[in-house]
């Protein structure tokens, strides 16, 4: 069997690791040019750090990502909310590491042309079209710098080409362009000081107005005594103008963003330095897609944001992606039919991954927090003078429905390894 893989992202690459790990050949194809550590920082739940150990990349994770200890919500004045442990301390037998876009995605792409040859991955050529006979797929391949155009039949194509994916495209030629909720992001790296824990994941603020998600991403910082902080600076934006391409590496001005915490000055975190202190911002609406009843059709299929792009809530964006892929690879491996293959990891996937997307626009946790800046808006002693304890545990079920329901499950279940 042969796959053709769209997209040299986390969930691509993951599959092409994936394939080659149940003996089925993968070519991965990406329209950039070079595959750059381009980004910022993502966090990889337990359940992603999970199958990329078990691919072999645990040392490179450890290497490279801190073990984030707990999330914590805070008012924008700093006090207090919420808190709970993250990964082992909650239960897993897997840490949640804090880490860095474009590292994570280098040590992915280093394990693919170190397992699968330097020919494996083919920047430069962008994916521009496809038909199926039913037994064969053929993809019509771009070579951006020359124009030239090929024909490459595989057995299977996966579209792991990301929001606006050409595979999905192919798939819904018809669908409307992403849905934005009116949030805009401002995103950028910060060294500095390490703050509370040192492995903290700080949310203060609400995105009903203006929110602040910090959280630091490099154990090389850490070991230096510092740490490299990743912010993500959300603003909820008068009226219903339009929100503009959603390009991860559109350049942001520090002049939009900063008015929006200019006197966010905490006592473990001057945000507005911060802010100042980053070399480079990004600047994105927050945007999604609604749901697909279909990823599968044939021999073609999605994964990733590919199939359910959703809200950066709960830190599931990259971690779904992996789980997408290792579970493509287990079903392909087991099926005699590659189109039955695809259908199971279909029917093992597309429901849970689209309540996620489904339950990160619903944001429960930000309106407990929304409901803080009504009651106390000059801030609080004790949010228990705020919050009901029924309200306080509401934000623990609002991560559970999102990221953290399944830690006795997570823990027993098999290996989607061969060997495992």
């Amino acid at each position: 069997m042969r796959v053709l893989v769209a997209g040299g992202g986390i969930g691509g690459l993951t599959t092409a690791l994936s394939l080659h790990e149940a003996g089925i050949e993968a070519l991965v194809l990406d329209s950039a040019a070079r595959l750059w550590p381009l980004g910022v920082g993502i966090n990889l739940l337990p359940h992603a750090v999970r199958e990329l150990t078990e691919l072999g990349l645990g040392g490179a994770l450890a290497e490279l990502g801190v073990p984030t200890g707990e999330m914590v919500h805070f008012d924008r004045y700093g006090g207090r909310i919420w808190g709970e442990p993250r990964g082992r301390a909650l239960g897993y037998d897997w840490p949640q590491y804090s880490i860095h876009r474009g590292e994570l995605q280098m040590a992915l792409l280093e394990a693919v042309l170190a397992r699968l040859g330097k020919r494996s991955v083919r920047t430069g050529t962008a994916l521009d079209g496809f038909e199926q006979d039913g037994a064969r797929v053929r993809a019509r391949l771009l070579d951006r710098a020359s124009g030239t155009a090929e024909t490459v039949t595989a057995d299977v194509l996966v579209g792991a080409d990301g929001l606006y994916s050409a595979v999905r495209r192919g798939l819904y030629p018809h669908e409307p362009a992403p849905l934005w909720n009116g949030i805009r992001m401002w995103r950028g790296l910060t060294e500095g000081e390490p703050f509370l824990t040192g492995r903290t994941l700080a949310v203060a603020g609400s995105n009903t107005a203006a929110k602040i998600v910090v959280y630091p991403i490099s154990m090389r910082a850490e070991r230096r005594g510092r740490a490299l902080l990743n912010w993500v600076a959300e603003v909820k934006v008068a009226g219903d103008g339009a929100a503009g391409a959603a390009d991860w590496n559109r350049t942001g001005r520090l002049g939009d963003v900063l008015p929006h915490f200019a006197d966010w000055r905490f006592g473990w975190l001057d945000v507005p330095a911060m802010l100042a202190g980053a070399a480079e911002i990004l600047e994105y609406p927050m945007v999604d897609r609604d749901p697909l009843d279909r990823w599968t059709f044939g021999r073609v299929t999605l994964v990733g944001d590919a199939a359910h792009p959703m809200y950066p809530i709960g830190s599931n964006g990259g971690s779904q992606a992996v789980l997408d892929a290792r579970v493509l690879a287990h079903e392909l491996a087991r099926s005699d039919d590659p189109a039955d293959g695809l259908l199971a990891y279909e029917k093992e996937r597309r429901e849970t991954a689209n309540a996620i997307v489904l339950a990160c626009r619903d944001m429960p946790a930000d309106r407990i927090l929304h409901t803080v800046s009504e009651r106390a808006p000059l801030g609080f002693e004790q949010i228990e003078d705020v919050l009901s304890p029924a309200e306080l545990s509401a934000i623990t079920g609002a991560y559970r429905q999102t990221s953290f329901s399944d830690v006795a499950a997570l823990n027993a279940r098999p290996s989607y390894s061969p060997a495992g």
